[in-house]
């Protein structure tokens, strides 16, 4: 059986011999939206909840996602952007602000792989910076304690509009709705505190309401004052096929059944072995991003069993915290990095040590990838040279008798297994 992943740009390709249980654990195949840029208009002029329109004379701020995240600008901003300018919003009163939350900045250069030309034409783009609080506005704290800064620029706009995806998320249950600024323009401080609540057994995949983390962000986003919020769900080819727009609460309720709906899938059994892809650019752009493809295939793989990640990472760890923090010299085993994160305490950067540690412990992950041998073996993951010698030399470890799962979009898949936890901490 031949069986084709993406990888970065491209794809690839690898032969799994006959005789084993293959399984192929995919979001539902879902076809684009024949006129994308029809369902987006009609989302933003149909708005959910209370929501009103800007008005002539104020200023205006977009928050949009970074290079990470494949969000499908050409068809959600032109009815946006058409929309404030017949209310009589002037050009030169809107503002994008690239929310990158503590991810590396953008440069301008870049700016042509988010927005479309036409926009760049016209439109103030800049890029936040999450670690200058000279930028940033202290709006107090959350119910959960978290201190709340803000983007200054984002702040200061008389009306506030978030765009982005509605996708599973590791320990936010889902991304979208107030998140791309709550998070993406939050302050270091901020994003600190509410990604250490990922520890809560709650701050899972797939979990919206009890989610502390989730919850705190939804409670930054009404601090903030969000006026206007546009998401997309796309398919596994990165296809818009539903669009939502108006009140960010009322577009998570919206959304998130059909985002469940569409990338939930139901697993039997443990897998022996897992053969996954994050989903090609930019979910594989680096290792802080390919991660999330990890660990949700690690979700259906038995304790002990082993788990082959392709994930390209042409831009290296994408996080000089977490590749420094885990250069210390006595980092040595998933063992220290348990035992050094516990004594440093929570820091965004080094968290993804304790992420890829978290169940690189209980699996055995394989790497293929542009990562440098030495570097991946620093961060405690198996370098093999291509898919095809890691799946050779992973099924000379198993009996005929394994079962094998295929993952090719796992950043976007939220496996669901079918028995009692207890089946994924007990090995064959």
């Amino acid at each position: 059986m031949q069986i084709k992943f993406p990888y970065g740009t491209s794809y690839l390709k690898a032969e799994l011999p006959g005789g084993y249980a293959v399984e192929f654990v995919l979001p539902r195949e879902q076809g684009a939206a024949e006129d994308p840029a029809t369902l987006a208009l009609q989302a933003v002029y149909n708005p959910l909840g209370d929501v009103k329109p800007p008005r002539a004379g104020q200023t205006v701020a977009i928050a949009i996602n970074d290079k990470t995240r494949p969000v499908p600008h050409e068809h959600l901003l032109p009815p946006v952007l058409n929309g404030m300018r017949h209310a009589g919003v002037r050009d030169e009163d809107v503002l994008f602000i690239i929310a990158t939350g503590t991810h590396p900045r953008m440069e301008s250069a870049e700016y042509d792989t988010i927005l479309p030309p036409d926009v760049l034409d016209t439109y103030r783009v800049v890029c936040h910076d999450a670690v200058d609080e000279t930028k940033l506005t202290r709006l107090g704290e959350t119910a959960r304690g978290t201190p709340v800064f803000i983007n200054s620029d984002y702040m200061a706009a008389d009306y506030r509009i978030v765009i982005g995806n509605i996708e599973p998320h590791q320990f936010q249950g889902f991304s979208g709705g107030v998140k791309s600024a709550a998070i993406g323009l939050a302050g270091e401080r901020t994003i600190n505190h509410n990604h250490a609540m990922m520890r809560d057994e709650q701050a899972r995949l797939g979990e919206y309401e009890r989610n502390p983390a989730r919850q705190d962000v939804e409670e930054i986003g009404t601090m903030i004052g969000i006026d206007f919020a546009v998401n997309a769900i796309l398919n596994r080819e990165k296809q818009i096929i539903r669009a939502f727009a108006g009140d960010a609460y009322a577009v998570m309720q919206a959304g998130i059944p059909e985002a469940r709906a569409l990338f939930e899938v139901p697993v039997a059994a443990p897998f022996d072995l897992m053969i996954a892809s994050p989903g090609g650019h930019p979910k594989d752009i680096n290792l802080y991003q390919a991660q999330k493809g990890m660990a949700h295939a690690a979700l259906v793989t038995r304790a002990g069993g082993q788990l082959i990640l392709s994930a390209a990472c042409p831009e290296g760890s994408g996080n000089r915290e977490y590749e420094d923090w885990m250069r210390h010299p006595r980092i040595r085993s998933h063992e220290d990095v348990f035992e050094r994160f516990a004594r440093d305490g929570f820091k965004v950067g080094r968290h993804k040590a304790f992420q890829v540690s978290r169940d690189a412990s209980r699996v055995h992950v394989s790497l293929v990838s542009e990562l440098d041998d030495g570097l991946a073996r620093k961060l405690l993951l198996v370098p093999q040279p291509d898919l095809q010698a890691a799946i050779d030399h992973t099924l000379g470890q198993l009996p005929r008798s394994a079962r094998i799962g295929i993952m090719p979009a796992a950043n976007s898949t939220m496996p669901v297994l079918r028995l009692p936890h207890d089946a994924l901490v007990s090995s064959k």
